[in-house]
């Protein structure tokens, strides 16, 4: 029985670099029941050029497909929602013209994801769809721009990897214009090889009890090996069988597979190439296929926030604890950021960015690069967690954690910053309540009043306290200094 309307259903948009993915579920009692799938394949890794922009063509599909996925997602409340790119959008140079536009179309956030990320969500997704046992699994996913390899056991990744092949481009490269002969086979599976020869010693040790495939590919793949042979599965010995038929046909349209459409088959070929690679590499003996992939894994990382069990917090705790942050002046400085947030939020707002949880995180973290070195050490945290994989958390969320690390002190980096004012404005927020904390003891602080305009700030502190505290009184006048090379004035004053 499904729930009722009061409940409002989750929804995980996938914008793969093959096809876009859309799934809708209830949340019944923690458990995901799915009422409704929408697959298109727009193949937008096609219309990414060496050079790194998106071709006219793609970005008008694409564009047109999120439009038509609108409509099945605009009832819903926003926090209900996840929509991530892959691949593509990570290396198109001009994605962020392109975000824009989907963003507009869809009426709602979309999230760039790391590969790692991309990879940890899809064995997310696929551990929920299989039987929770303590089998050691290894997870392959082919998408249209990447490939995905992971070793887990029950819901916890050990290691993941994105390598940088996919059946699009692979397709694109080796059978150019449809064309299947010996010598592109040979060569995408050369190729593949060589991607995957940074992994194959590592995961070769670990090893593993079951092999589980995902994606529209290796589902393909698992369909033209039933079709052949009658086998459920993969086997090195049923690929070969695939392989054998597209030589024989010569040509993508020719392939005498009923099972395989016609949407996929310009793309087919690489998929099967990369497939036969990652058997021979890894040694996999055979492979199960599973139902689950990305846009499951992004359904239950949702789902793990709306039961406060998000993964971010676990990130950012476990970095605290790596690089050995003084937690009680964390507590400190994220409990009056807080406060400062809530008062000048009467005036400000911050519709790109998810300003409690990135304030509240940028200062549990503004001192992780003390653990480098205490001189510059805002710069160190910038760069640490610009570049360190960070679990659950998308690249511009990443991004925008590492501004408020960086901007925390010192010269304001305006350059930085110049192009996001929410962001700018959540950086003098922070550099704010680092000022009152300096003295890194846990005492009251008197009640600071706060209030905004869009250019500027105004803080009022009591006369008494301030006469204690000449050191806060020029740190807050330095501030006004500093802060004067951006178009956020600060202004003081006693009660």
């Amino acid at each position: 029985m499904l729930q009722s309307d009061s409940a409002a259903p989750l929804a995980a948009v996938d914008l793969g670099s093959n096809s876009f993915h859309l799934i809708v579920a209830y949340d019944q009692d923690g458990r995901l029941q799915v009422v409704d799938r929408h697959k298109e394949m727009v193949r937008l890794a096609e219309g990414l050029s060496p050079s790194g922009t998106l071709s006219t063509g793609a970005a008008t599909r694409a564009i047109a497909c999120l439009e038509r996925l609108a409509q099945r997602i605009r009832h819903l409340p926003r926090e209900n929602i996840r929509i991530v790119g892959t691949n593509t959008l990570r290396k198109a140079r001009d994605s962020q013209d392109f975000i824009e536009r989907a963003e507009e179309a869809l009426g709602h956030r979309i999230e760039v994801i790391s590969g790692r990320e991309e990879a940890r969500l899809i064995y997310l997704g696929v551990s929920h769809s299989h039987e929770d046992n303590y089998d050691t699994r290894l997870v392959v996913d082919i998408g249209g721009g990447s490939t995905e390899v992971i070793l887990g056991r029950q819901f916890q990744p050990r290691l993941l990897e994105s390598l940088h092949m996919g059946c699009v481009a692979m397709s694109a490269e080796h059978f150019p214009n449809g064309r299947i002969r010996n010598g592109g086979m040979v060569d995408a599976e050369n190729a593949a090889r060589q991607e995957l020869e940074v992994i194959e010693h590592v995961y070769r040790a670990h090893g593993w009890d079951t092999v589980i495939g995902a994606s529209g590919t290796i589902m393909a793949i698992q369909e033209a090996v039933q079709e052949l042979s009658g086998e459920r599965g993969i086997t090195a010995k049923g690929i070969a069988s695939v392989q054998r038929r597209l030589l024989d046909a010569g040509h993508v349209d020719a392939v005498d597979l009923e099972s395989l459409n016609v949407e996929r088959r310009p793309v087919f070929p690489g998929g099967v190439a990369i497939l036969a690679a990652t058997f021979a590499a890894l040694g996999i003996e055979r492979m199960t296929v599973s139902d689950g992939a990305l846009r499951e894994g992004l359904l239950h990382d949702l789902l793990g926030r709306v039961h406060a069990e998000d993964i971010r917090e676990s990130t950012v705790a476990n970095l605290a604890s790596r690089y050995h942050v003084d937690t009680a002046q964390a507590d400190r400085v994220a409990r009056t950021a807080t406060r400062l947030l809530e008062q000048a939020s009467t005036g400000w707002q911050f519709p790109q960015v998810d300003a409690p949880r990135i304030l509240g995180w940028g200062a549990m973290l503004h001192e992780i690069g003390m653990d480098i070195a205490h001189s510059q050490y805002h710069k160190h945290g910038g760069y640490l967690l610009e570049h360190l994989d960070m679990p659950g958390f998308s690249r511009q969320d990443q991004h925008h954690l590492a501004m408020i690390v960086r901007a925390h002190r010192r010269k304001f980096p305006i350059e930085l910053l110049r192009d996001t004012p929410e962001l700018m404005r959540l950086c003098v927020l922070m550099r704010l309540a680092v000022l009152f904390h300096r003295s890194r003891a846990t005492l009251p602080l008197p009640s600071i009043s706060l209030t905004v305009r869009q250019n500027s700030i105004k803080l009022t502190l009591p006369k008494r306290w301030m006469t204690k505290h000449p050191l806060t009184a020029l740190d807050i006048q330095q501030e006004a200094e500093f802060l004067g090379v951006i178009p956020i004035e600060l202004h003081s004053g006693l009660r």
